[in-house]
């Protein structure tokens, strides 16, 4: 139950903030000025920037990323002795000793995770938007509305029902990929199976009881996706 709950906390955490930096790195994918001084600014300062973080994300396992982040990146920020936050003096020494100690698996899975999640998501809002008509963009800026009310009012509303399915679907894929986290000693549902498994030499048990649980988890937030899918198409049907 504890590991249970370890995943579902990770899992929570993940999205909200996978999401968010989906967002944010969807909105700079997408960024573009036709003319003027902005245009090479944010064609090379901000769009390949992006691309160049969505395609390293995606093109290296995520395992690999948390060995990263838990060995290399985490260390660099609050290492007790010689960490960026600590030397900086934004974080004292007991502070990042306990950190480290004792959240910092879950630290590690939760940036690690967070980081690989936004690149994902990033291409979903990005075809999410442009899936929008751009006459709907042209139309509200015709009416005196800026960039960013028009993108919060206009077209990401009605981008955000066509998005739902596929970020359901990685949803339900970072609670499975939780699971790796065990490996930097994340108390979750597959580390409490390994050591059950190693302390009493059995298998099947632990891992098919897990299984179960992750299937149930992914069920239900199968569920939740399908009924948000209905609720925001009701606007869309006919009687």
């Amino acid at each position: 139950m504890e590991g249970a709950w370890m995943t579902i906390k990770c899992t929570i955490i993940c999205v909200l903030l996978g999401t968010t930096w989906g967002l944010i790195l969807g909105l700079g994918r997408l960024a573009q000025a036709p003319h003027g001084i902005w245009k090479p600014i944010l064609h090379y300062g901000v769009q390949w920037p992006v691309r160049i973080y969505i395609s390293a994300f995606r093109g290296t396992p995520l395992f690999v990323q948390i060995m990263v982040v838990h060995f290399a990146l985490v260390p660099l920020f609050i290492n007790p002795r010689d960490g960026l936050l600590v030397t900086s003096g934004l974080m004292s020494t007991d502070f990042a000793r306990a950190l480290r100690s004792d959240y910092g698996a879950f630290l590690s899975c939760v940036v690690a995770i967070t980081l690989n999640a936004g690149a994902y998501v990033s291409e979903i809002f990005r075809a999410g938007i442009q899936s929008i008509d751009r006459g709907q963009m042209e139309a509200s800026r015709s009416l005196g509305m800026s960039y960013g009310k028009t993108m919060r009012k206009v077209i990401l509303p009605q981008a955000f029902r066509r998005m739902l399915p596929p970020l359901g679907n990685n949803a339900i894929a970072i609670v499975k990929d939780s699971s790796l986290a065990s490996a930097i000693g994340l108390a979750d549902l597959a580390y409490a199976a390994r050591t059950v498994s190693g302390a009493y030499a059995t298998y099947w048990e632990p891992y098919l009881t897990i299984s179960l649980v992750y299937w149930v988890i992914t069920f239900l937030l199968s569920l939740m996706v399908q009924h948000m899918e209905k609720r925001f198409g009701k606007s869309d049907s006919r009687t």
